[in-house]
């Protein structure tokens, strides 16, 4: 079907290529990739943008000795392909299939796992020092976003990199297109002079010969503020030559001939980290994903002739959090919203059209967007930050320092928490609940409806300490409709069913696993005692004490980590009161999650309608 993409299986054919060859093997990747992300779903503007630069990469090094480190790693389906993985894309991110991400156990070509952004020059230098620790020659490349280069670690890592000239390369891909047309031409040609291997021998030439006299020093003392002033006001890359790190660029980064000659070039530099700036358009090839490149960013299936989703999903978490919090700073003009470049994701597009002054999207830079909120509600703002469950740990530290220490009135939106299903292990949602619960002042609230969320976003917009409000993926369970609790109050839950001595305590979206599991366990004449266990912290230590009293047998079950979850927080108000219940905590085992549809999962681990009413007739019989 693909005359060239199928006629090789080595990458290192890809050397053996004409520059020919390598133009229709990028037809024939990017026709490859929207064929089968259309079935699948999956990362598909970004892979389209980096065809020719994952080619060059390939036709300039050896991965077999050389390595490569993808930032984010969303971007890497051109590698998985090159890379011998063409054949298994009919299961990418399905369970057991081929990973979105780079994945070290799926292929020797994947050096290091990557999900979230800004880490891969910091694992390049890892892995470049110790190559040199053991005199080895081999290249390390690391490949980051421009969006990616604003998170804090990225800069840090920059920094290293300069200040103890170890040899990196960095490629800059950076599809954000007013860059290039803000340089200009003049800016291209100094980069091209620059790029000339004869200007900078005769640079180094005249350097070494006129530093041999007083008045050779000071002509080049003259040469050197000159051209240093010219740099600073024109060349784009001063701020990486004033950290120590050798720029190149910008490129046209869908140009293989033009790309490749640079990457040799920076291959062959041996005085210190390199970065290449090269330019992409995320999206290229494929007309909607051009003209609309948020929409295909992350997709479900979609058909190739129309560029519509096969599936739209009807009200979701996100678009609640969005509408109702737009409905609260209508009434409020000291509600101001936060996200750390997800503004479509968390449901927060209408509000930042409605409310442009209080919005701010802060880049990927989770640890700036916590301690920004801090400062504002220092000041008697109050700020909602959206954020996933999985890009929240990034900033642990601050939330734990700068808003619980005190006591600031922040208010987190914890999306995507719980399984968020094909992603994988780098982006489930199953700490979260574990990493917020030992924060002193932090309260945690789960709705277990849509329409209980909305209440508790108002009650959150009149509370006056740190609170997270954590919700899944997706919307309600189409066959079954929940009524949500009559008035939000930390510390109470609510009982939805009175049954038999078997009670399940239930949080968030597991609520609606719990009440199909009893339907079903009631058929079978085992009755149980439902409780939506919103308010996750504080617990509700009263009705603890009550179904204790009462000898009930409990059942926690949570979309989180076992350990450090309610559960635990159960378990152990419940031992330190003394009482003897049993007592059985259901949710994830103290491992990674890997990738699959949600369903898959949940009865993988236990936690589905038959998993649950098999736990409580397991413990009906003790």
């Amino acid at each position: 079907m693909y005359k060239v993409l199928d006629s090789f299986d080595d990458p290192m054919d890809i050397q053996k290529m004409t520059l020919a060859d390598l133009k229709t093997l990028s037809d024939e990747i990017r026709s490859f990739l929207i064929d089968k992300v259309s079935k699948t779903g999956g990362h598909l503007a970004s892979n389209l943008g980096v065809v020719e630069l994952t080619i060059s990469l390939f036709n300039v090094f050896d991965f077999k000795s050389d390595r490569i480190i993808w930032d984010v790693g969303h971007q890497a389906y051109v590698h998985k392909i090159l890379t011998g993985r063409k054949d298994g894309f009919d299961t990418l991110k399905k369970y057991k299939g081929i990973s979105g991400f780079p994945k070290p156990e799926e292929s020797p070509y994947d050096m290091f796992k990557t999900g979230h952004s800004s880490t891969s020059i910091s694992a390049a230098l890892g892995m470049a020092r110790v190559r040199d620790l053991k005199g080895e020659k081999h290249n390390i490349v690391a490949v980051i976003g421009d969006g990616a280069l604003t998170g804090g670690m990225a800069l840090e890592a920059l920094n290293d990199a300069g200040y103890k000239k170890t040899k990196i390369i960095i490629v800059l891909n950076d599809n954000q297109m007013s860059i290039a047309k803000n340089v200009g031409g003049l800016s291209s040609y100094l980069s091209k002079l620059r790029l000339d291997p004869s200007y900078n021998k005769l640079k180094n030439e005249f350097n070494t010969t006129m530093l041999k006299s007083s008045l050779g020093k000071g002509v080049v003392n003259g040469i050197n503020k000159i051209k240093d002033s010219i740099k600073q006001f024109i060349v784009p890359g001063m701020l990486f030559e004033d950290m120590g790190i050798k720029y190149l660029g910008p490129i046209d980064g869908h140009n293989i001939k033009e790309l490749s000659k640079v990457l040799a070039l920076a291959k062959n530099m041996d005085d210190g980290p390199v970065i290449i700036h090269t330019i992409t358009q995320k999206g290229k090839g494929y007309d909607f994903a051009e003209k609309n490149p948020n929409k295909f960013h992350g997709i479900g299936p979609f058909d190739c002739d129309s560029g519509e989703i096969c599936f739209t999903a009807g009200d979701t978490y996100s678009s609640i959090f969005g509408d109702e919090l737009s409905n609260i700073a209508e009434n409020n003009e000291k509600v101001v919203a936060i996200t750390a470049a997800m503004t479509d994701g968390t449901g927060l597009g209408k509000f930042a059209k409605r409310f442009n002054k209080r919005f701010f999207d802060v880049g990927i830079a989770e640890q700036h967007a916590v301690t920004l909120a801090a400062g504002m509600a220092r000041e008697g703002f109050k700020p909602f930050f959206a954020v996933y469950s999985t890009f929240l740990q990034r900033a642990y530290d601050q939330v734990l320092h700068d808003v619980c220490i005190q006591k600031l009135p922040v208010v987190f939106a914890v999306d995507r928490a719980g399984i968020v299903g094909e992603d994988g292990e780098t982006h489930q949602g199953t700490f979260d609940l574990s990493y917020l619960s030992h924060m002193p002042n932090m309260t945690i609230l789960a709705p277990k409806c849509t329409d209980e969320l909305r209440k508790m976003l108002r009650w959150a917009a009149e509370y006056d300490k740190p609170v997270a409000i954590r919700y899944p993926r997706g919307g309600d369970k189409k066959e079954l409709t929940l009524t949500s609790v009559d008035s939000i109050q930390p510390g109470k839950w609510e009982v939805i069913n009175e049954g038999g001595k078997i009670a399940l305590l239930a949080v968030g979206k597991m609520v609606s696993h719990a009440v199909l599991a009893a339907q079903k366990l009631e058929n079978m004449g085992i009755e149980t005692t439902i409780v939506n266990a919103y308010s996750v912290k504080p617990i509700d230590t009263n009705m603890i004490d009550g179904l204790c009293g009462q000898g009930f047998k409990i059942i926690t079950i949570e979309d989180n980590v076992v350990r450090g979850g309610l559960g635990s927080m159960v378990l152990d108000y419940i031992n330190s009161s003394g009482y003897s219940n049993k007592v059985v905590i259901l949710g994830f085992k103290d491992e990674f999650i890997e990738q699959g549809s949600p369903d898959i999962l949940y009865k993988l681990y236990g936690l589905d309608v038959d998993g649950i009413a098999e736990k409580v007739i397991n413990i009906s019989l003790f």
